[in-house]
């Protein structure tokens, strides 16, 4: 159900359980953990994103029933996404809901077809967020849009997230993979120390 690609020093996991919306199970959960712990020490570019036409609705609902909705793996997951040396990139397929916006939080870049929304209906469902989320959220678009988004559980459409902060760039869907290889091209093209120097200096 998910799909893990090694090519070179780009290093792809691909959410492929499209007919249940890229929901999560804990299995999943785990799989893109150690991804991600491993591309940490070898990767140059780690690439999330999703098959269909939404990236991932969060949860998987029966498992989120039974304590995967607060999990401490979804902290696992996105601490090591946001550790990791590399570059790294959530390329958003489609809509991105709940728990899943942990990875894409934790990515230094995001890009979403046009199509994509964004959601976190936490208050709704009667689960509090993983710790991280509202901070990483809070730093990229500001408290009062992280409690619209956390709090009053607005669904915000690709273009506001992208006036917002919360994306980088809109793309065509056919466009996806192309930008994503654009974007990812001069970290593979440089040594891994060299990237991870270039990133603790953002940091």
């Amino acid at each position: 159900m998910i799909d893990f690609d090694k090519t070179g020093g780009l290093w792809t996991a691909t959410i492929n359980r499209p007919d249940k919306a890229n929901s999560l199970t804990r299995a999943m959960l785990t799989g893109l953990a150690e991804f991600a712990e491993g591309a940490a020490a070898e990767a140059r570019a780690l690439v999330l994103t999703g098959r269909g036409k939404v990236f991932s609705a969060g949860a998987d609902l029966d498992e989120a029933r039974a304590g995967l909705a607060t999990d401490p793996v979804w902290e696992r997951l996105s601490g090591a996404i946001a550790n990791a040396p590399c570059l790294t990139i959530a390329a958003l397929n489609g809509t991105l809901a709940g728990g899943a916006f942990g990875m894409a939080l934790a990515c230094d870049l995001r890009i979403a077809v046009p199509e994509a929304k964004f959601f976190y209906p936490v208050m709704k469902l009667g689960f509090l967020p993983q710790p991280s989320d509202p901070l990483r959220m809070a730093a990229l678009i500001g408290p009062a849009r992280a409690k619209m988004i956390l709090m009053a559980g607005q669904k915000v459409g690709a273009d506001e997230a992208l006036s917002w902060g919360l994306i980088d760039r809109i793309v065509p869907r056919e466009a996806l993979e192309d930008t994503v290889a654009d974007l990812s091209a001069d970290a593979l093209g440089a040594s891994a120390d060299h990237v991870a120097g270039i990133k603790a200096l953002i940091r």
